[in-house]
């Protein structure tokens, strides 16, 4: 079982993407991803396997959350920075939202 001290580890906050490009390297479908996470986290990448369920017009514009404490990883050469938050739904993942507008930046909590 894991903690609340466990779950208070996490820094998962609130972002815009602001740019999304195809990302052919990628092993899965997936795009390249620019997320504003607000004046303390900034500017973020990262590679999310989406592109079943969302077109990249779609996307840029729309608010998220995602875990922008986890070390970076290196897809394909490209540095995914932040763990966007979805579930995974028989059609394809379904991203995390707050049901209205908020700041860049905001921890969830």
């Amino acid at each position: 079982m894991a903690t609340i001290q466990d779950f208070e580890q996490l820094d998962i906050r609130t972002g815009t993407i602001t740019a999304c490009d195809p990302f052919p390297g990628a092993r899965k479908p997936a795009y390249k991803l620019t997320i504003d996470f607000g004046p303390d986290a900034g500017l973020k990448h990262s590679s999310a396997q989406i592109t079943a369920l969302y077109a990249p017009e779609q996307l840029v514009g729309r608010q998220v959350l995602g875990v922008v404490n986890f070390p970076s990883r290196i897809v394909a050469g490209f540095p995914s920075e932040v763990l966007v938050l979805g579930v995974y739904a028989p059609q394809g993942v379904v991203l995390i939202t707050a049901d209205r507008p908020v700041p860049n930046g905001l921890r969830l909590g």
